[in-house]
């Protein structure tokens, strides 16, 4: 092992030592961002820094149950990430499909989908759903994957499908009016039913969400970090969970 391993060992167990376990964020929602920065630094095709990226998932979503956390949001591909070329945007879709099926067959976390999945492949949104179904009745952590997600697009379809949901019922529009409260679109987002994030992280050193949980992140606390997701290491994630224990959390107040 070399000096600097060493170092950093040393001082990954001391910033885990040191967090107060009643701190530790219930929910971390994380960006997975620069990847194809990543690659292109190396002078390779996006599609290694994606698969580079993959690797790295099992790993954080290891280091967060070590620490009891008992949910985590993966920002995998948004729907603007679908604009991108067309052979990019597969080998992307591919990388995720194995990625996502490789966490759900290892029955560790239990896998939930978030994301406009009539936008994907219909072979993509198969296996994702396959992969969910696999782990529906695992009791470990967690993980919500966001492949095809856009918060705007999130709260567009919680809308729709509360306005679907009167119309059966034969609410009318005025009715619904008067009625309508923050509860009600809540209980129609990609992630009812769980709480929100306490945490958000975004690597690469972009200081935005970019759309990332618009609705449940408005109490949440965030932490930018300069390293592209796949150097994201062990420490960095250390740092963003002390940083977020250090912080009074004013919801709001």
């Amino acid at each position: 092992m070399s000096r600097r391993s060493l170092v950093y060992g040393l001082y990954e167990r001391r910033l885990e030592a040191a967090l107060p376990r009643e701190a530790v964020p219930h929910h971390v929602g994380i960006i997975l961002d620069g990847n194809r920065r990543w690659a292109r630094a190396g002078g390779n095709r996006a599609a290694h820094g994606h698969r580079r990226g993959a690797d790295k998932i099992a790993d954080v979503l290891g280091w967060s149950e070590d620490i009891g956390v008992q949910i985590v949001t993966l920002w995998m591909l948004s729907t603007d990430n679908l604009a991108r070329d067309p052979e990019e945007v597969g080998e992307l879709l591919g990388i995720i499909e194995d990625a996502v099926a490789e966490l759900a067959t290892s029955r560790r976390w239990r896998i939930r989908v978030v994301g406009a999945l009539d936008l994907l492949p219909e072979s993509t949104a198969d296996r994702l759903r396959a992969a969910q179904e696999l782990t529906s009745d695992v009791e470990g952590m967690g993980v919500n994957v966001a492949i095809g997600y856009g918060g705007r697009r999130e709260i567009a379809d919680a809308v729709r499908g509360l306005l679907k949901e009167h119309a059966l019922a034969g609410t009318s529009i005025d009715e619904l009016a008067q009625t309508l409260t923050v509860e009600h679109i809540a209980e129609h987002l990609y992630t009812k039913g769980q709480p929100d994030p306490d945490l958000v992280i975004r690597t690469s050193g972009e200081q935005r969400l970019g759309g990332f949980l618009l609705w449940q992140s408005v109490h949440s606390e965030f932490y930018f970090c300069e390293a592209y997701w796949p150097d994201f290491r062990r420490v960095d994630f250390l740092r963003a969970v002390r940083s977020y224990a250090m912080r009074e959390r004013r919801m709001g107040r």
